[in-house]
């Protein structure tokens, strides 16, 4: 996650990539500009209800002050004139930063609005392109930059475990990084740290008991399951963070034997290192059970004659066994 560049030119763009890194860099920009020019007047617009007599106003001066800083969001719905308005805005004031009020636009992304955005940079604005994090690297590297943005650092399973879970989210997956520095003083901060917050997640308590499981502590993984089972996590939840795992220890297996290229994996290499260094003692065959076994708990979870837990608990045994036994 790249750090805010301070607000020079007259004319900044955001453009597309994650929401909530656009909103923070819009929040970044416009905090820097306001510090830079305490004495300008803030104004915020909208383009989706701005006409360019609105903006030629907040851009001018005005009985408050002699500039001022604009605030626009949503440029992609702004219409023609007040596209025209903020090109001719943009022509005359490039270059001379100092004077002219600032103006910090923020774009969606997508092709809505993308001719505007040609038009502006034509103009002299700068745009900043907003990355859309996407692969788990991305993730796992925005969770880094948080922690260096609070100070802090963070073990890489603990980063990872994020990730795994709050990374649909990248708000949620911020504010935890932010909650985690705030509550706890250690530096960096560990796995078991970062569980702390997360063992009410399915997920989280899936991929314990599936580690368990894989290290040879049946009992263990299966304590932990009855007490997830307990707190209202639903058994097929739990299966579905069990199955995520043999698919990546069955994706690992098959990059080491050649079987399949790192790239047609379509899994991060963290997820397939942690998975390699779980792959011994594992067939194909055991693999296989292990993932029938799984199928057959989740069936008996959707079937209202079936004993979800009790399957559940046979396919954890099997898995702690590496699949070595026949059912």
């Amino acid at each position: 996650m790249a750090k805010s560049r301070s607000v020079q030119a007259p004319f900044t763009l955001v453009v597309g990539g994650d929401a909530f890194l656009n909103a923070q860099r819009m929040h970044d920009l416009r905090n820097a500009a306001c510090a830079n020019r305490p004495d300008a007047e803030l104004i915020e617009l909208d383009a989706s209800d701005c006409d360019a007599y609105a903006f030629d106003e907040a851009v001018g001066p005005s009985l408050l002050s002699e500039s001022s800083i604009v605030v626009m969001t949503h440029l992609e719905r702004a219409d023609d004139r007040l596209g025209a308005a903020m090109e001719a805005y943009c022509k005359q004031n490039n270059g001379n930063g100092e004077q002219a009020s600032l103006v910090i636009c923020q774009h969606e992304g997508g092709q809505k609005g993308k001719r505007l955005l040609d038009k502006l940079v034509k103009a002299g604005a700068d745009r900043q392109n907003i990355p859309d994090l996407k692969k788990f690297d991305a993730k796992i590297n925005f969770v880094y930059a948080m922690m260096e943005r609070n100070g802090r650092r963070i073990e890489a399973a603990a980063a990872q475990q994020l990730v795994n879970v709050l990374g649909d989210d990248t708000g949620e997956l911020a504010a935890m990084c932010n909650q985690l520095c705030f509550d706890f003083d250690e530096n960096p901060i560990g796995l078991d740290t970062a569980n702390t917050y997360l063992t009410a997640n399915p997920q989280v308590t899936g991929f314990l008991v599936a580690d368990r499981a894989v290290e040879g502590r049946t009992a263990d993984a299966i304590i932990a399951m009855r007490s997830a089972v307990e707190q209202g996590i639903s058994p097929i939840a739990l299966i579905g963070a069990l199955a995520l795992k043999l698919r990546m220890i069955a994706k690992a297996a098959a990059i080491k034997s050649g079987s399949i290229s790192q790239a047609e994996a379509k899994a991060s290499p963290w997820q397939i290192r942690a998975a390699s260094r779980q792959l011994s003692g594992w067939t194909s065959q055991g693999l296989g059970r292990c993932i029938e076994a799984l199928a057959d708990a989740d069936e008996q979870s959707k079937s209202s004659g079936g004993d979800p837990v009790f399957a559940l608990e046979s396919a954890i045994e099997l898995l702690g066994v590496k699949g070595r036994q026949a059912r």
